[in-house]
């Protein structure tokens, strides 16, 4: 680990390391969204209905969020560097399956393999920047430009795609080959290995299985509950069986002597409250971004590359203001800039509910990307430090693993949400569905604006409490 008197010196190997993280976490996250704008050239090219298209995205989202907790763990008891390297070459395998398959079934089963890939990779990258940059400074700075890169690939995943969709949407899985290929080469020179920690014990094999059947039971469930509905046997039975897969697991992580999730890590508040503010975060954008591309697509008949522009503003703003967050957080501290991202999360999605049959761009859509923008700035880098100060060092891939997990089933929750909301509407104005499912959004907005001032008067009780202390010694 870097000590603190050498944060301000970054040597070039080191600046070499972070780099190749920060690209492989800006492709998991553009592999989230950039198939968003292919989706009507894939249904057809390859004659797939509408039913079997949302595997496309679900089928990489199921793999992504049902095993991220295993990864993280697997990356503690493994070795960080070799999960990330065998994990990142799976993911170049799968992505070029993916862009060459003509069949409908083997493209959905390539992202599957895809999201499983990522849940390996994005907590082991997450967990050897926390385990390499000492808390504080030097922490801060790096994990602000690591969750920038993976907040500017989600926001520009739509921007690339609509123009390699433009070519063919086959490049829009090709791309990330080459990018994936010359990373892992990179990261066999660069990723440090004397600074490996491997956590004491064994696998928990129970814990293991029981929550990720759980979690992809969950995610599976949410995914098809607009379809099968949300009050039919299925669904509710799917959702029991959740339930009691997690219940299970709670038992076992309790008995067990090394569990795959040590529960006390919960008892933070401010770990809590990060996992919480990811969910709604990543939740509320997905959502929001579905809708937006109907809107836009459907509604106002815009074209696949006006549609990705529109979400530019968001994606610059978050790419030119990456190096600046750690800063910030250094100067005001997270729990300030999560309470000011939440507020403009929740007041771009504000401005969406004035969407009508002819929006401005100066007084509607810029502004509200822009807002959105901010909100991604401020909160995920700020986020991800919360959710990783004060975890010991073989916990960071736990810490890690909750993190993302949270993000991830929060999108698949969301969006299934999102999509009964506007599905429902199908009969009425179309813009009342726009603006019921945009409203989705606007009110988890608030919600997580809630959650990040309690985290903020807590911090500032904190620190008065302190002070009396110091004031008696």
């Amino acid at each position: 680990m870097i000590p603190s008197s050498h944060e301000g010196r970054w040597d070039a190997r080191l600046w070499a390391a972070l780099a190749v993280l920060c690209a492989v976490v800006f492709l998991d996250a553009l592999d989230v969204s950039m198939v968003g704008v292919a989706l009507p050239s894939i249904q057809a090219d390859l004659g797939l209905s509408t039913s079997a298209l949302q595997w496309v995205v679900s089928g990489y989202v199921l793999g992504y969020g049902g095993l991220l907790l295993l990864g993280g763990r697997t990356a503690d008891l493994l070795g960080r560097r070799r999960v990330f390297l065998v994990a990142l070459a799976v993911f170049a395998v799968a992505s070029l399956l993916g862009g060459i398959v003509d069949d409908g079934g083997l493209l959905i089963a390539a992202r599957f393999v895809k999201g499983i890939s990522a849940a390996f990779t994005a907590p082991a990258a997450l967990s050897i920047i926390t385990t390499t940059f000492a808390e504080g400074p030097a922490r801060n700075r790096a994990l602000s430009i690591f969750t920038a890169s993976g907040a500017s690939g989600f926001s520009l995943g739509l921007v690339i795609s609509g123009l390699l969709t433009s070519l063919n949407w086959r490049w829009t899985f090709l791309m990330p080959v080459p990018v994936a290929i010359i990373a892992l080469v990179a990261a066999l020179k660069f990723l440090p290995r004397h600074r490996e920690e491997r956590a004491e014990g064994g696998h928990d094999l129970i814990g293991a299985v029981t929550i990720t059947a759980s979690m992809l039971l969950l995610v599976f469930t949410v995914v098809e509950a607009p379809e099968a509905g949300w009050g039919s046997v299925r669904t509710i039975g799917s959702l029991l069986g959740a339930a009691a897969l997690l219940a299970v697991f709670v038992i076992a992580e309790l008995k067990v002597r090394h569990p795959l999730v040590r529960l006390g890590i919960l008892r933070s508040g401010p770990i809590v409250r990060a996992n919480l503010g990811l969910v709604i975060l990543f939740g509320s954008y997905v959502g929001f971004q579905f809708v937006a591309m109907q809107y836009f697509q459907n509604f106002l008949h815009w074209s696949a590359l006006e549609t990705a522009l529109a979400f530019l503003p968001a994606g610059l703003l978050v790419a030119v203001t990456s190096t600046k967050m750690g800063d910030l957080a250094d100067r005001f501290g997270t729990a300030r800039l999560i309470v000011i991202g939440s507020a403009a999360l929740a007041g771009g999605y504000a401005f969406f509910l004035r969407l009508d049959g002819a929006p401005s761009l100066a007084t509607l859509i810029i502004p509200g990307m822009v807002l959105l923008g901010v909100a991604f700035a401020l909160s995920f880098p700020s986020l991800n430090i919360q959710a990783t100060n004060g975890v010991a060092d073989d916990e960071q891939g736990l810490a890690s693993g909750l993190l993302n997990t949270s993000g991830q089933v929060g999108g698949a929750v969301v969006l299934a949400v999102v999509t009964a909301v506007l599905t429902s509407s199908t009969g009425a104005d179309p813009l009342d569905g726009f603006h019921a499912a945009i409203a989705v959004s606007a009110i988890l907005g608030l919600v997580g604006l809630g959650i990040s001032l309690t985290g903020l008067l807590g911090s500032r009780t904190a620190v008065r409490e302190e002070e009396k202390v110091l004031e008696t010694v």
